[in-house]
Parts: structure tokens; sequence; C-alpha cells
């Protein structure tokens, strides 16, 4: 629940760049640079004199063909800063502090139906999120995103930590490579343990993505707020070490179905000239939506024990049975015996967990007879 001790708020500062020209939000070393080009937004994001991105295209395009992916104009700016403390439900610490210099960016179409697009940037010590947001407006109601154009453009070829860009898992192991080296196909191939696997574009890795640059910067990649919107995965042009925005599909390749007023996750970039800085942010849990649970005194840390982890380690099998085709009389899969979460299995754990003071118990991937 959040608890709000002082909030600092400048808003409506009309940003006195020329249409078109640049507009900045700063907060220590991390500075936001938004940019109107020809009618094509662009953002660059530097951390003291060292670029993080350079550069970067934003939008994004609609089914109906007329998405922000063409000219835009500035119809004007806003810069709001915000510092308040609030308080995690479960965590490593009691206080959180959210400081941040906000830029929203008003645009819009210069053409029929005008459709009016807002481009949020909250920059904090340690970082940049930034999203998509459609007011309300008779010219938007319903529309379906199909591509998100945006685009992460960095100044070299960075030290990678990544694994594929999937559509069905994140369960692979991490590969450390040059971005210029990124090619996921051997290692989906070889993947074996792996039921299930899409990965259709050899070149795209998940999200986050570790970066370690050669001049002494980490950076990581990766979304907040993900609600009602499909996951970010990134395509990495091996060539210019430009990353773009590739949204996991439906069936028949649609991304987001949407109804303004509404906005996208944000896009996170949290960097630092220390690594340990990067695993201790709080940038994402700032941007995160606040908890809508009302009462949270039930939910407290806990100690479990879990049949899972006889499983994964193959002591028992995750296979309830051999063949999904193969059916006993009455109907049902023939089961191989090795099953680990069944019956008799998860009541021995319950009976340990009641015997040792464990409050919990993890049955994993549980049998169907199990009741």
């Amino acid at each position: 629940m959040r608890k709000y001790l002082f909030l600092l708020l400048f808003a409506g500062f009309q940003a006195t760049a020329q249409p078109g020209g640049p507009l900045v939000a700063s907060l220590g070393n991390v500075k936001l640079t938004f940019a109107l080009a020809a009618g094509q937004p662009t953002y660059t994001v530097a951390y003291g004199a060292k670029p993080v991105v350079n550069a970067s295209r934003l939008g994004l395009a609609f089914q109906d063909g007329k998405g922000f992916d063409g000219p835009l104009v500035l119809m004007g700016s806003d810069v709001k800063n915000v510092d308040e403390t609030w308080q995690p439900v479960l965590g490593e610490v009691k206080n959180i502090r959210n400081h941040y210099q906000q830029l929203t960016v008003h645009l819009r179409q210069p053409a029929a139906p005008g459709r009016r697009l807002d481009v949020v940037f909250r920059v904090f010590a340690d970082g940049v999120g930034f999203r998509y947001e459609f007011p309300r407006q008779l010219a938007l109601g319903n529309f379906v995103v199909t591509d998100e154009l945006t685009e992460f453009a960095l100044p070299a070829d960075h030290q990678a930590f990544w694994i594929p860009g999937d559509y069905d898992t994140n369960e692979y192991r991490y590969t450390k490579s040059r971005l210029s080296a990124v090619d996921n196909s051997a290692q989906v191939k070889a993947s074996g343990e792996i039921a299930v696997r899409n990965a259709p574009d050899a070149q795209a890795v998940a999200t986050p993505l570790m970066l370690k640059a050669d001049n002494g910067l980490y950076v990581n990649i990766h979304e907040a707020a993900q609600v009602d919107y499909p996951a970010m995965q990134l395509h990495v042009d091996r060539a210019s070490h430009r990353l773009t925005a590739r949204l996991v599909p439906d069936a028949v390749g649609l991304k987001a179905f949407m109804h303004a007023p509404a906005h996208t996750p944000w896009r996170t970039l949290v960097v630092s000239d220390k690594a340990p800085d990067i695993l201790a942010s709080k940038l994402i849990l700032n941007l995160n939506e606040p908890s809508k649970i009302a009462d949270t005194g039930w939910i407290k840390p806990m100690k479990f024990v879990g049949v899972w982890w006889e499983m994964q380690t193959g002591k028992t099998d995750w296979k309830y049975a051999n063949s999904i085709d193969t059916l006993d009389a009455q109907g049902h899969l023939i089961p191989t015996g090795r099953h680990g979460a069944n019956t008799a299995n998860v009541k021995r754990y319950i009976d340990f967990a009641a015997q040792h003071q464990i409050p919990g118990v993890l049955g994993g991937e549980v049998d169907v007879a199990l009741h």
C-alpha cells in the first residue's frame, strides 16, 4: 500500500522549446531528451557524459492503418517532479523512495482523424521509464495494435546476457555474448528438456536483457506494469546494435486490443556504473501499479516444502502418462507410476511439513487423481 509522505508538483509547466525542438528531463546523472524530426518522435538517454541510448524511434501501428507510425506534430508538454515514499506489502525494504522527473509530450496526427497520443517519460536517478498513453477522444475508441515500433539504439556492441525470445517459455539457460553474435536458433534446438518451444525470430531475445558496456556502464532493459498488453521481446539488429520491440502476438498475429483512454506498459532502462545498483534498483517497483488489495494483513512470508523440486531433480517424473492417446477402459490416461505429485506422495509431504512446523506444501503439476 502506498503511503505518501510528500509530493512536489510543478504541473502544467510548458516546455520552452520550439515545436519539434528537443525537450529534456533529468535527475542525477540520467538525462532524457525527446525530439521530433520531420514528424518522427525520438528519444535519447545519457548517463553523465556517456550515451546509453542513441536517437531511437517511438510509435505504434494499428490494424486500421491509422496508428502513430507516421508524421506527428507536437502540441505541448508538461513537466512534473515527484518525491514520495511508499511501503510495499512484501520486499527487501520497508520503505521505497519514488523520486522522478516526469516529462509528458502531447502529440497529434497532422491529418484527419487527428488522433492524439501522449508519451510519458519518468526519469529516475537510476534510469528511465516511458509509456504511450491514449487520451479519451472522439477519434479513438476501440483499436488494435499490430506493432509497437519502440527502439533502443545502443551506441556500441555491448556484452549481453540473454535468453531466446520465445513465445511459450523463459526456461532457457542464459547465454553471454556480444550483441553482434546473438543467434538463438542453436540454443532453441538444443533445449530438448523444454517441451514446448516457439522462437520464430533467431535474433530475438527476452526481457529483462542485461547489458555490460565497454565504457563501464551496466544497462538493464525490461518493462513494468504489464496489464492487458502482450509481453515485449527485443529483435537485435546485429550490425547496428539497434533493438526493436517485438510484442508476443495472438494466434492470428494481432498484439493488443485496446479502448481509449488507455496506456501501454512502461518500457524501462535501469543504468549505473556499478553492477550491484542494477539489482538494488526499485525503478520497476515504482512504475508498477499500486496494490489493489485493500486488506493485506493476511499476506506474510512463509516457509514451505515442495514436491516440485524432486521432479525438477529427476527423482520422480513430470509426466503423468507416456501418451495422451492411450487410455484405459474408463477413458482415463494410464499413469506411469513415476509422477511425483500424486495423492500418496503429497500426503507424505503434508505429514512431514506438519511434523516440522512448516506451514505450506507446494504440489507442483499435480496428479489428475489427486484429491
